[in-house]
């Protein structure tokens, strides 16, 4: 049974989906939000399906902490909790408001779009938490803590250090690496703000493959530096040494090719990736099924757990939501620590067993997205878009509302009082309810895609009175105006991030939504550096210092939060690879399987007493059923159809296109579908 891969993000999703919407529920506990925890004792990359890029993390007697980049939002830096790697708690932000000058604060032409804090390096050291962070054209900052829930006390070094990071040392000493290919070590002084005259050293040169965003660690008196690296690949190389200052012996890669089979989404066709000087419209380019090594993971390091795992962290471009952080487990060969397991080394599964860390966490996640700004605070999810004006927002003049003054702006972009918070995927539909009787003459306010292009819904006061509006940077403004005679106002955004389009919505009842214009296509682009956020915001294009607008409560619901289809355990199946129509078929897939549980997601294709088994060189054939060489792990791609890993060969099945063969060989999905990996299953004819 040989069937054709979808071709385009939108149509593996939904088609998916609806084959599986009648199977009942596997043993994953039901839930709002995505958590990588399937509650069966595996977990599911990423780690939080919204944006944490750049991520690093330490270890601290039994539990982990976590902290990434944020950019221009604030505010920022925040640092996570977790005792089992995988379901992790939000504790704080090291900082509070980073206000260097004029463009932190929107001032004049000045803006910090795609600067602020970014590669943050954290480490633990005698008792005090240190989070070490680059700001593009200023010196890079420290924020220091002795309990990670704050209060953090913030710091300069006397210099800038590109994509540092910093090794405690056994005997007390502290070094600094920093670098883009030609990587340079030294020693810093007693108080961290600057390297020791005379021991700076470059100890790798350009070309040696090493790139940028270098962890350095130290196990076993040996001294390691991880990085990321593209040029004809997105990657992890590494780098090992007897000393910090080497010699370095380089290896090419501990992780490459690792995307899940996410195939590479629209983008812009501009010669400046940041947009530098840019204005739409912007060209933009389709989805490229046959994009390789370009969403691969790459930046990340790697933790051991009391129990002696290992396990890297690192991050993946995953088109316009942003960059995700993935959890892999570490393999060590040949004094290397390679990402993935024996016979599939550098290469991640997407669903694997949790680590082995002690008592069972429950899921969750991070962050509760939904509110009503009834509490003192604002919830940790949201931040400002650079630093906020303080008296043009506010949750005690109106109590239940956020209250948010329209200064004037000549755009979204401009605007200075916007809050956002990262959006989820794979698809999520914020919905924000607008008070607008406070609202002056020419004031905007709503709910933006906040990207580049942007896109928002908005309400806007005209002389005659209310108007819906679709606002789509990239074909110049305003593109739709419904007149609305009402007040309060729910605003929509539908927002698939796999087909990468989203449709505006608006109600006056919160029942029936009208939808406005067509889709919205979202990218990714690195003028912001960050992927699509859900934003709220209130502004005057019009040059003037408007009035109002009163938010009462923001949600986000999330149509697939832990995958779009359950594991049909106990049901008879009929599997169907997704590749060319006019290959072979393969024989052993002609008649339907019954879908075994053995635990832990992981299942046993049974017909007839007899089941699916793979042998040491990763043949298949059918076998008598109860050996451990039958059980595979059971996973999706983000699109949604199922990869089946064997046990065997950690290897995953797949019909060779040329000969219809079944192989346990393959070491995970191609992004363009072809390479006979994916499957999709339908409830077999009884």
């Amino acid at each position: 049974m040989i069937g054709k891969f979808a071709g385009g993000l939108a149509g593996a999703v939904l088609g998916f989906a609806c084959i599986g919407a009648s199977v009942a529920q596997d043993e994953r506990p039901l839930r709002e939000s995505w958590s990588a925890d399937n509650g069966n004792g595996t977990y599911t990359n990423p780690l939080f399906y919204d944006e944490f890029s750049d991520p690093d993390m330490i270890r601290v007697g039994d539990d982990y902490y976590l902290t990434g980049t944020t950019m221009h939002s604030m505010p920022g830096l925040p640092v996570l909790h977790s005792t089992d790697l995988v379901n992790w708690e939000f504790l704080s932000y090291a900082m509070d408001r980073l206000d260097l000058g004029p463009a932190f604060r929107l001032e004049g032409d000045g803006e910090e779009y795609g600067q602020g804090l970014w590669a943050p390096t954290f480490r633990h050291y005698d008792g005090t938490f240190y989070i070490f962070s680059n700001v593009n054209r200023h010196k890079t900052q420290i924020f220091t803590a002795t309990d990670p829930c704050g209060p953090w006390t913030h710091s300069e070094m006397d210099e800038s250090f590109h994509d540092l990071s910093i090794l405690f040392d056994d005997d007390g000493k502290a070094y600094i690496v920093w670098g883009y290919q030609q990587i340079r070590v030294a020693e810093l002084n007693e108080d961290l703000t600057n390297i020791i005259p005379g021991t700076e050293q470059v100890v790798l040169e350009a070309g040696s493959g090493l790139g940028e965003g270098i962890h350095f660690y130290k196990f076993d008196g040996t001294y390691f530096l991880i990085s990321a690296e593209y040029r004809d690949s997105m990657r992890m190389p590494a780098a090992r040494a007897p000393s910090p200052y080497g010699p370095w012996e380089v290896i090419r890669a501990i992780s490459e090719h690792e995307d899940f089979g996410l195939m590479k989404g629209r983008g812009i066709a501009t010669s400046d990736i940041f947009l530098t000087g840019q204005e739409p419209p912007f060209a933009l380019t389709p989805a490229d099924p046959a994009s390789r090594d370009r969403l691969s993971l790459h930046q990340g390091g790697i933790v051991e757990t009391p129990e002696g795992e290992w396990w890297g962290f690192s991050m993946y471009d995953a088109n316009s939501i942003g960059r995700l952080t993935a959890l892999s487990p570490v393999t060590w060969k040949d004094g290397w620590p390679w990402f993935g397991l024996p016979g599939n080394l550098e290469r991640t599964p997407r669903t694997w067993v949790k680590p082995a860390t002690g008592p069972v966490q429950s899921p969750k996640a991070p962050y509760a997205r939904n509110g009503d700004f009834d509490g003192p605070g604002l919830a940790n999810v949201w931040q400002w878009n650079h630093v906020p004006v303080e008296e043009d927002w506010s949750l005690t003049e109106r109590p239940g509302y956020l209250r948010l003054k329209a200064d004037a702006a000549e755009n979204l972009l401009r605007a200075r009082t916007t809050l956002t918070q990262r959006a989820i995927g794979p698809r999520s539909v914020p919905t924000a309810i607008l008070d607008t009787t406070g609202m002056a003459e020419g004031d905007r306010a709503g709910l933006a895609l906040f990207n580049r292009p942007y896109g928002y819904i908005a309400v806007e006061r005209t002389a005659d009175g209310f108007d819906i509006i679709r606002v789509n940077e990239n074909e110049g403004g305003v593109t739709d105006r419904v007149s609305v005679d009402a007040t309060r106002v729910w605003l929509r955004a539908d927002a698939d991030f796999m087909s990468e389009e989203a449709q505006f919505s608006w109600s006056v009842d919160g029942e029936t939504f009208e939808e406005i214009g067509e889709p919205f296509f979202t990218v990714y682009q690195l003028y912001t550096f960050q992927g699509v956020r859900y934003a709220l915001f209130a502004f005057n294009p019009e040059g003037e210092t408007g009035g109002q607008a009163d938010f009462d409560s923001f949600k986000v619901h999330e149509p697939a939060p832990y995958g779009l289809a359950p594991i049909p355990f106990g049901r008879s199946i009929d599997l169907t690879v997704t590749m060319l129509d006019d290959a072979p078929q393969a024989d052993i897939l002609e008649h339907a399987f019954d879908v075994v549980d053995v635990g832990q997601g992981r299942v046993r294709l049974e017909r007839e007493g007899r089941a699916l088994t793979v042998a040491k060189d990763g043949e298949v054939s059918l076998a008598k059923a109860g050996r451990d060489s039958q059980h595979f792990q059971w996973s999706e791609t983000p699109t949604g159809e199922i990869v089946l890993m064997s046990l065997v060969t950690n290897r995953f099945l797949r019909v060779v296109p040329e000969t219809g063969a079944l192989l346990a060989n393959s070491p995970g999905p191609d992004p363009d579908g072809q390479d006979g990996v994916r499957f999709t299953w339908v409830l077999a004819k009884e």
